[in-house]
């Protein structure tokens, strides 16, 4: 199995052979550099770190350059790793290999994770749909208060403040997301470009990580067991 990281290049059209308009969302996947094998052996468990995105090395940290001088490359700007099955899995991979969408030919579908748009301060109605209270003759104008938060305006036992979770106004937005089972519907590996169904978490050059589903709704567990 192979992750990789990319960027959000932005949303289009794509006409399938029958003439279907699919929306889709172009992800530039790679190149990423293999920058650390690790085993079981060494790490306590198997995994390959992976790099993406060149970075100034006085933008960088002395830690981060000798890092991925180790890979023979220069420093990267983003960094993760994905598990493999074992350790011969990961001895499968190299320091300083390429990897690229063409890894992901043949994935039928992915786990798509990024950071959502930040929001700012959003109200309660906004933030967590709230329906507001009454905007009927004689109400007070504040129909789109959160209304009273009664008890839980103090958390016994942990001091006077607002129990956890309690759905309020605040900070909207700029979350980590996964989109799970997006279908993969072209794979262009000269480009380094992949097209997956829909929309996807953040803004346009937002930095994604895609890996393959790692569970499927039954129609698509059928379509994938199939190889449709």
């Amino acid at each position: 199995m192979t992750a990789l990281l990319g960027r959000k290049i932005g949303m289009t059209r794509y006409f399938m052979e029958d003439g279907t308009n699919l929306p889709v969302t172009v992800i530039e996947c790679g190149p990423c550099v293999v920058t650390q094998v690790k085993t079981s052996e060494r790490d306590g468990y198997a995994a390959v770190q992976i790099a993406f995105g060149d970075a100034r090395p006085r933008r960088s940290s002395m830690p981060i350059i000798g890092h991925d001088g180790k890979a023979g490359i220069g420093p990267k700007r983003h960094h993760r790793e994905f598990r493999v099955a074992d350790d011969a899995a990961a001895q499968a991979f190299s320091l300083g290999q390429a990897l690229g969408a063409a890894d992901m030919e043949g994935v039928r579908f992915v786990d798509v994770t990024g950071t959502s748009k930040g929001k700012g301060f959003a109200g309660p109605m906004k933030r967590h749909n709230f329906a507001g209270l009454e905007a009927s003759h004689g109400v007070e104008r504040k129909h789109r208060s959160a209304g009273s938060i009664a008890s839980h305006a103090t958390n016994r036992g942990s001091g006077p403040k607002v129990k956890k979770g309690k759905r309020m106004a605040g900070h909207m937005g700029d979350e980590r997301i996964t989109v799970r089972s997006l279908d993969v519907i072209k794979v262009i590996p000269d480009r380094n470009l992949i097209l997956v169904k829909g929309p996807v978490p953040g803004a346009n050059d937002g930095i994604l990580w895609l890996e393959p589903s790692k569970r499927l709704w039954r129609r698509k567990a059928r379509l994938a067991a199939a190889g449709a």
